[in-house]
Order: C-alpha cells, then sequence, then structure tokens
C-alpha cells in the first residue's frame, strides 16, 4: 500500500535533511518543490511553461499551476508506493487542493523554536563557485572564508541574514502553521522535536512512522 507523506517545518528545521536519510527505507521518492519546478521548466511541461509565463513577468506562481506540477510529479511511476512531498502545500488553498489530487496518509511536523531556526540559517555560508553550503559552527570550513570543495569564495546569502530569516518564519507562522491544524484535524498529524542532531530528529521521526 503506498504512503504519501508531506513534510511541514519552519526554515532551518531540517526537512530536507531528514528525508534524505529515510527516504530509501520506505522506497518513495524525495519530492521538493524546487527541484519539481526546475525539472518541470527544464522538461517543459504543461504547467512548467505557465509557471514560466508568471515568473517571465516576474510574478508569483499561482495556487493552481503549482498544484499541477506536483500532480504531474505524483503521477510518475516513482511516487507508485508514495512520496515524501517537501515545501508543499505552503498554504492552507493548497493542503485542501492536495487532499482533492491525493489522500494523504500522514503529515510529520518537524518543530524547532525560533532561535533554532536563526542560528542554524544564519550561520550558513555558501560557495559561489559550486554552491557547497557549509556552517560557521555544525560544518565549518577548514580555512574561514574558503570552499574546502573547489577553494571558491564563501558568502552569506540574502535569505539567511538575520532580518530575512525573521520575516520569513513570520509568514511560516500565518501562513504554513494553519496545515499544521487542517491535518491535525484529519487525524494523520506527526509532531517531532527538531531541535536535536539529524540523526537524533531521524530516530524520532522513524519511531513515529513506525
Amino acid at each position: 500500500m503506498a504512503r504519501n507523506m508531506v513534510f511541514l517545518g519552519p526554515q532551518g528545521s531540517g526537512k530536507g535533511t531528514v528525508i534524505g536519510k529515510i527516504k530509501d527505507r520506505f522506497g518513495v521518492p524525495h519530492i521538493s518543490t524546487g527541484d519539481m519546478f526546475r525539472e518541470a521548466l527544464k522538461h517543459g511541461t504543461e504547467f512548467g511553461k505557465k509557471a514560466q509565463e508568471y515568473m517571465n513577468r516576474g510574478e508569483l506562481v499561482p495556487d493552481d499551476v503549482t498544484c499541477g506540477m506536483v500532480q504531474e510529479r505524483i503521477a510518475r511511476d516513482d511516487c507508485v508506493n508514495g512520496f515524501m512531498l517537501d515545501g508543499f502545500p505552503r498554504n492552507l488553498r493548497q493542503a485542501e487542493a492536495l487532499s482533492g489530487i491525493t489522500r494523504i496518509d500522514t503529515a510529520v511536523l518537524i518543530d524547532v523554536p525560533e532561535e533554532v531556526s536563526l542560528e542554524r540559517l544564519s550561520g550558513r555560508r555558501q560557495c559561489r563557485e559550486c554552491s557547497t553550503i557549509f556552517h560557521l559552527k555544525f560544518v565549518p570550513p577548514k580555512r574561514e572564508g574558503i570552499c574546502d570543495k573547489c577553494g571558491g569564495e564563501l558568502y552569506q546569502r540574502d535569505d539567511d541574514k538575520p532580518e530575512a530569516i525573521k520575516e520569513r518564519l513570520a509568514i511560516y507562522r500565518s501562513e504554513t502553521m494553519p496545515i499544521a491544524d487542517y491535518y491535525e484535524k484529519a487525524g494523520v498529524l506527526v509532531t517531532v522535536d527538531g531541535s536535536g542532531t539529524p540523526d537524533d530528529v531521524v530516530a524520532l521521526v522513524l519511531g513515529r512512522l513506525g
């Protein structure tokens, strides 16, 4: 029986890292909205072309187009046993639309306090050349400001600066948290504390998923 899962959590909660560590155990793909958008644009799918039109005009891609891209993606053969959605749904409208497309068996909320998100995100540094990501505290480069892999310059992305992080977290609380209530009412929400190490959080998630 297929296991269809969505993963929720604020920026810096480590959703992508956790999914990367557990997806093979379930034999289902990790579908992040960023990768899905890039793939749809690259292959020129019906909804990819629609999304491109909005992006070319500098406009946000509407929910119906994003939902159409998700529907295209989860209809593929690799999702026959289920999927792990990361970054979608982002708001209640998308959650309701997703329920009309497919059944969601489990919604995993990886919850972390705001100060943890701030520490994790504000410490990130990315290589200008190869895009490898380091962290000043958790994964520091061997030489300050220099990428271990290619020797490129490390920099802090604008959206990883404290002011930008606080703005993104405010949007998360107003738009994404109602999704957790939606899935809790549906009886499929699982909440875990994401404050620990990646391995600690993986163990908690696996313990709850069974």
